[in-house]
């Protein structure tokens, strides 16, 4: 019977102040839309790593007058080197097909380009690509060595760009969840001034604390899962529309966002709306609501 009551207290609530009601659970949904979407793409963004660090190379590239006996030395140095997985070399010949690849929609460039002016280079393939810099300062003054450069450089500035939005996304999302919580709190009292003389009655006739104070804080509760189902449901949306429809030519650069994934952002995001607006409302009650 006392959860009956509660419930219905719940249902009467949300309905008495609709607008608020409203303007709650959508300001709740965006913050909790782009709380999803940076917790995507922090998680996004670790896969990349992994997915580009394992198959990273150091480009070892050669002097136009580098011998035969060096290149063979060289060869036989890096593959008796404990921090190399795999060394390749790559010819001139090697060099020039690899570059007709990467610029096939540029013919013009690549008629400009001649074999014989690419370098020869070796492909190297480190067991741990954070030992880089050992590479480095074994080979740097190597006769026949021109310049030695480490992919890993030019993925962390990448890295480092898409951190700059994970922070953004995540600030944007914190600044939403505070007016989320402020509107919460709001709505919170309004309801509770609203039925001030209930309350009052309820008090003298004995009623415990969370009993009074449990429509008021399952309202909130309710509203904050309600955000979250339409913030999931913009994350799929854009799953959907954007990371499979229009972004999909992108993924030879962005590693696919699986669906398991996006349907781990939802517990998540459920759990911080329901937490999150179930204390603000017991907050707000103690301090205003005097029972």
């Amino acid at each position: 019977m006392r959860l009956k009551y509660v419930l219905s207290e719940v249902m009467v609530g949300l309905w008495r102040n609709v607008t608020m009601t409203i303007a709650m659970i959508i300001t709740m949904a965006v913050s909790l839309t782009m709380l999803g979407a940076s917790g995507l793409m922090y998680l996004q963004v670790d896969a990349m790593k992994d997915a580009y660090y394992k198959d990273i190379e150091v480009s070892i590239f050669l002097d136009a007058g580098v011998t035969p006996e060096q290149v063979n030395q060289l060869q036989s140095d890096l593959e008796a080197n404990p921090l190399v997985r795999e060394a390749q070399h790559e010819t001139k010949e090697q060099a020039y097909e690899r570059f007709q690849k990467l610029f096939a929609d540029s013919p013009d460039l690549v008629k400009a380009v001649q074999a014989d002016k690419l370098p020869e280079s070796f492909r190297v393939k480190l067991v741990n690509p954070e030992q880089y810099q050992q590479i480095f300062d074994t080979y740097k003054d190597r006769e026949g060595i021109d310049d030695i450069i480490d992919q890993r450089r030019l993925l962390e500035q990448i890295f480092s760009i898409l951190g700059a939005i994970q922070n953004m996304a995540l600030a944007s999302a914190t600044v939403m969840a505070i007016a989320a919580l402020l509107l919460v709190a709001n709505t919170i009292q309004v309801a509770a001034y609203s039925k001030r003389r209930e309350v009052a009655v309820m008090k003298l006739v004995g009623a415990s604390n969370w009993f009074i104070q449990a429509p008021f804080v399952l309202e909130a509760v309710v509203a904050g899962l309600l955000g979250a189902i339409i913030g999931f449901g913009a994350l799929v949306l854009g799953k959907i529309f954007l990371l499979d429809g229009s972004l999909r030519d992108l993924t030879d650069l962005l590693t696919p966002v699986e669906w398991s994934t996006v349907f781990l952002m939802f517990p998540f995001m459920a759990g911080v709306g329901g937490l999150v607006s179930a204390g603000t409302a017991w907050v707000t009650l103690r301090f205003y609501l005097r029972v």
